[in-house]
């Protein structure tokens, strides 16, 4: 009887261990699921086992509730993906990458009508059935690892620095115009300008590092346009740096380290900041390249958001490629061994 609340303390311990450990780990998602589930679990166990009609009752409602749910979620996450892709796609450059939630949406909407057809009309028999059980197991680890992998990046926006730092990173994202701050990249720095006036009114004045380099369409390095947008905010020209040869995140850091040695501070003193839906997969990098640092999450407009965060996710998994591609293998033998 007292098994399931001691796992759900348990699991409550773990995630409390592993996010004091490491701010971005697929660990804190997945414990962090696996305790909702144990609280879930504890739940179901005790209305079950009581005498309690009315415990009965909110747990026959929670049911259906929550089985009515999904289904409404699913519909309306596919609806709310076709709507993000349309205005991603009016609003943003016409590429593939932001084309992402408008083809996820289409497939959420007509993936019934596909499966119904596919594996019970069109393929032969045994095939269907093989095919249909190695869909349906890549789809649902897909979704499993999306969740644990939101979760995730969610919890990685918890982080509050307590201590005084020695420096800021600001990564940077590409100029309007060639040489303009974009909104997305002027949060960013925003966030860092508020975090340097909070230490500053304390007499504590951290070292502003603009990260970014110059891109074939721009006509100034990002870490100078950033940094000329610092000062022009108010900050002191002596407390903020451009790093201008970076090509991406992780060059970011890399450079950005060597700037942080050349003014000899602590490499482990400092955060970076980065839009919300980054800092995750910005922590490893940051890691890479020697600084054991966390991140603050700017905000990202909504209509974005959701482009952003399955880009991060498949850059996630194009990360960890092998050991996806034999997850699918050990798929594919469930289904077929059975019919050897």
């Amino acid at each position: 009887m007292y098994i399931l609340p001691i796992v759900f303390l348990m699991l409550v311990i773990l995630f409390s261990w592993s996010f004091y450990k490491h701010q971005a780990s697929l660990w804190n998602g997945f414990l962090a699921l696996m305790a909702l589930f144990s609280l879930a679990g504890n739940f179901v166990f005790f209305s079950i086992y009581s005498n309690s009609k009315l415990l009965h009752t909110i747990f026959l409602v929670t049911f259906i509730i929550t089985a009515v749910g999904i289904i409404i979620i699913y519909t309306f996450h596919a609806v709310i993906f076709i709507w993000n892709g349309i205005i991603v796609w009016i609003r943003e450059s016409h590429s593939l990458a932001n084309l992402l939630t408008l083809i996820l949406g289409i497939f959420m909407l007509l993936y019934p009508l596909i499966n119904f057809l596919l594996f019970h009309k069109l393929i032969p028999k045994p095939y269907n059935s093989i095919l249909e059980i190695i869909c349906n197991l890549s789809i649902f680890y897909l979704i499993s690892l999306f969740v644990i992998f939101s979760i995730s990046v969610w919890i990685c926006n918890f982080y509050r620095p307590k201590n005084y730092k020695d420096f800021i990173i600001v990564l940077g994202a590409g100029l309007l115009n060639g040489n303009q701050v974009s909104p997305l990249l002027a949060a960013r720095i925003q966030r860092a300008i508020d975090v340097y006036k909070q230490q500053a009114s304390n007499g504590h004045r951290p070292l502003i590092i603009c990260s970014g380099g110059q891109g074939v369409d721009e006509t100034i390095p990002e870490g100078v346009a950033m940094r000329d947008y610092a000062i022009k905010q108010g900050i002191d020209a002596n407390d903020v740096v451009a790093e201008d040869k970076s090509r991406n995140t992780i060059e970011n850091f890399a450079f950005s380290k060597k700037i942080v040695d050349d003014h000899q501070l602590d490499s482990n003193s400092g955060l970076f900041v980065s839009n919300n839906y980054h800092i995750y997969r910005a922590s490893s990098y940051a890691y890479q390249a020697g600084m054991h640092i966390y991140g603050l999450g700017a905000k990202t407009s909504f209509f974005f958001l959701p482009n952003a965060i399955i880009r991060e996710f498949i850059a996630i998994l194009m990360r960890h490629k092998l050991a996806n591609l034999m997850i699918v293998f050990a798929f594919i033998l469930i289904a077929v061994i059975p019919h050897l």
